[in-house]
């Protein structure tokens, strides 16, 4: 059995670049998303978010992304869920997106807030039957004796709401409305391309801008 030390890999696909990459982050953000997406990578939409506790233990879990834009990167969950809390607790977190066949990482720190009620009602009804039957059934981060329990969930409010579940009030979306980003492109000899852009409020007329900064690997 090969030694978990001696897994190697040399990074070859690509380059980023100050004069090829874009200016603002969310335009390199959806560049770099569009590729994945017609790479055909595996779940190009899932992305890790890291929270921090009160007692300042951070914790990690992966989620999908449901939109970007100006405003920031949206998902969809269950409020009273471990994140859910943590985030009532300390409203800042940080994403993770990690391409591996592209060989590519974005990172991305920032404040959330929940988007508004017309916001997750719209996505919610969205969604298939099952899972807006799941939104209900799952006491999501709580300790279940067994999976009928869902099941048994799953079975009552199906029942209940038949074809119309309603949003349940626990469920809805977050946006991480970004101060930092960086993107990271693997490259040979350990040499990665690394740029991080931070939100700064000294424009020419104090309005806030990008600063784009290179940061060795």
């Amino acid at each position: 059995m090969t030694s978990i030390a001696d897994l190697r890999k040399s990074y070859e696909r690509a380059e980023l670049n100050e004069e090829a990459s874009h200016a603002d982050p969310l335009q390199q953000f959806d560049q770099w998303l569009r590729e994945a997406i017609s790479s055909e990578v595996p779940e190009p939409n899932a992305m890790t978010v890291a929270t921090v506790a009160s007692n300042l233990r951070p914790s990690t879990r992966v989620v999908l992304i449901k939109g970007y834009d100006q405003r920031g990167i949206t998902w969809f969950t269950n409020f009273e869920s471990r994140k859910g809390q943590e985030l009532a607790g300390n409203p800042y977190a940080a994403l993770q997106f990690h391409w591996v066949e592209l060989e590519r990482v974005v990172r991305i720190e920032g404040l959330v807030e929940k988007v508004s009620d017309e916001e997750s009602d719209a996505y919610f009804h969205s969604r298939p039957l099952d899972s807006r039957i799941g939104a209900w059934a799952s006491p999501q981060s709580q300790v279940i004796s067994g999976r009928g329990v869902l099941v048994a969930n799953a079975a009552k409010y199906g029942a209940k709401f038949l074809l119309n579940p309603p949003r349940p009030p626990h469920w809805g979306g977050y946006r991480l409305q970004p101060d930092s980003w960086q993107f990271w492109q693997g490259r040979r000899s350990r040499l990665h391309d690394r740029l991080r852009y931070s939100l700064e409020n000294s424009g020419p007329n104090g309005e806030p801008f990008w600063l784009r900064e290179r940061l060795a690997p």
